[in-house]
């Protein structure tokens, strides 16, 4: 499990595996690094460490997650399947007493790992070594990166944005741009269906006059990825953290706000926003590949910064896939997986492609057992979650391998009739989804590409696969040096 105390000590870790670059040379926070980064990412490159950013001092962090490997290695593992492995084990747990001593005291065991896992206050932490307040406070002083040309401004874009239930007082984490309007206010992108924006609405039915909201800017990277993970809004990021490092993350009360920040992080920004005040936020250039246009969200009041004494500023860029964002979420694809096999069993695996950027396109591979069954993994998925914003599922059989588009395609093409294969429905849709006529709501479908037989009303034959025979198949396996080709 990861043992990165902070962003710094993955940094080095980074460096020693030859997949970070510092560059020393000049560069401008306004598009410059984007380009860079851009083309960096597409050739699968390093992290990306700019170290002289519009003449200042404070270096500007971006691309640590831009490859399987690396966020792999962030979440403390060589690759993403150990994860998924943990997760199984860690469900298994829930599901039941095992049975014989030597399972009952592994468990405990296990059990106990996970108490220590949990969030641990300290006193004292490096991200409050420096306390800024007042017109001190400014958060202009941070090389904070435009992105494209077209963006209404300057935007954070790897915050953890930590806030509490109004009622139940539950923390959620969660990584919301923040487009900056001034020194001390920005925009903070709660899109409709995230859980800050139902703080932000129970605050205005509870008549609050201000909801704290702390914003940390680094941390451990594992803490940092955390914050994008689409957990139900009953469980805490940081504690799913502290589970997946093997090990507590250290929070610390904030100056001027009764929240907790990660004691490591690089920066934090302290302030509230006010139910019901909302302000035009945007044009931003989002993972979609599109521009998301102005429209009007929460406003950001800052009321503090602290930071390390020599912070860095970790950042981050999406725009037409594949970018570092698609790396983070494939790797969210591989942890959930056996929670969502707990909830659908007959689910052998998922796939959400790049070019699906999350939301667009999901495809699913399950064991089919009766008439309908696709249909009721299609209608189960919309109700799960955040999975009710996908607007297409695509369900194969369980033989096919979802990971290989190629394979998927032809077996799409292959098996579907359309005028009996599609299922259309509608419900709500991403904030970012600009096809439907209506914001936040319209159509989603269903195909059905598994194969049809007799269990599914077909009177026709279904033609079976072309498959070599395993005898030829060993024969010219024994043959091969022969052959000579």
């Amino acid at each position: 499990m990861s043992n990165y105390k902070d962003l710094r000590e993955f940094v080095r870790f980074l460096e020693r595996k030859g997949e970070l670059r510092r560059i020393k040379t000049p560069v401008s926070s306004e598009l410059e690094i984007t380009e860079i980064a851009s083309r960096v990412i597409s050739n699968g490159g390093p992290a990306l460490l700019f170290e002289n950013v519009d003449g200042g001092d404070i270096p500007v962090l971006i691309n640590i997650f831009g490859t399987h490997q690396r966020v792999a290695w962030a979440l403390g593992v060589d690759h993403i399947d150990e994860l998924t492995d943990h997760v199984r084990k860690l469900l298994g747990l829930m599901q039941g007493p095992p049975a014989g001593i030597v399972s009952k005291l592994k468990t405990v065991g296990d059990l106990a790992g996970l108490a220590r896992s949990q969030p641990k206050m300290v006193n004292s932490a490096p991200c409050q070594e420096v306390v800024l307040t007042g017109d001190d406070a400014d958060v202009n002083a941070f090389p904070i990166i435009k992105c494209w040309p077209l963006d209404g401004g300057r935007y954070i874009t790897l915050p953890l944005v930590i806030s509490r239930d109004p009622t139940s007082g539950r923390r959620n984490v969660g990584t919301y741009r923040m487009q900056v309007f001034d020194g001390r206010t920005m925009g903070m992108h709660w899109q409709s269906h995230k859980v800050g924006a139902r703080h932000f609405r129970d605050g205005e039915e509870r008549r609050l006059d201000r909801l704290d909201v702390a914003v940390a800017l680094g941390g451990d990277p594992t803490t940092i990825w955390t914050g994008s993970m689409p957990l139900p809004p009953d469980m805490d990021e940081i504690a799913a953290s502290g589970v997946i490092r093997g090990k507590a993350v250290e929070m610390v009360k904030c100056k001027t706000i009764n929240l907790e920040v990660p004691a490591h992080a690089e920066i934090v920004l302290e302030g509230y926003v006010v139910p019901g005040e909302l302000r035009p936020e945007g044009p931003f250039g989002d993972h979609t590949g599109y521009y998301s246009m102005e429209d009007d969200y929460p406003v950001f009041h800052l009321t503090a910064i602290t930071h390390r004494r020599d912070p860095i500023y970790p950042t981050t860029f999406v725009g037409v896939p594949p970018k570092e964002d698609f790396f983070m979420g494939k790797a969210t694809e591989r942890i959930m997986l056996p929670a969502l096999q707990a909830a659908l069993p007959e689910v052998k695996d998922i796939n959400m492609p790049a070019e699906g950027i999350f939301h667009n396109l999901v495809i699913v591979s399950i064991r089919k057992e009766y008439p309908g069954h696709a249909r009721k993994v299609m209608n189960a998925l919309w109700g799960l979650g955040l999975m009710m914003l996908t607007k297409v599922i695509v369900i194969v059989d369980h033989y096919v391998d979802v990971q290989d588009l190629s394979e998927v395609a032809w077996r799409v093409t292959a098996n579907l009739d359309p005028g009996a294969d599609i299922v259309f429905s509608e419900g709500p849709l991403d904030d970012l989804e600009h096809a439907s006529a209506t914001p936040r709501y319209g159509t989603k479908m269903g195909i059905d590409a598994t194969a049809k037989g007799r269990l599914d009303g077909r009177n026709r034959e279904w033609p079976p696969d072309i498959v070599m025979s395993d005898e030829i198949k060993a024969l010219v396996d024994s043959k091969w040096r022969e052959y000579k080709i």
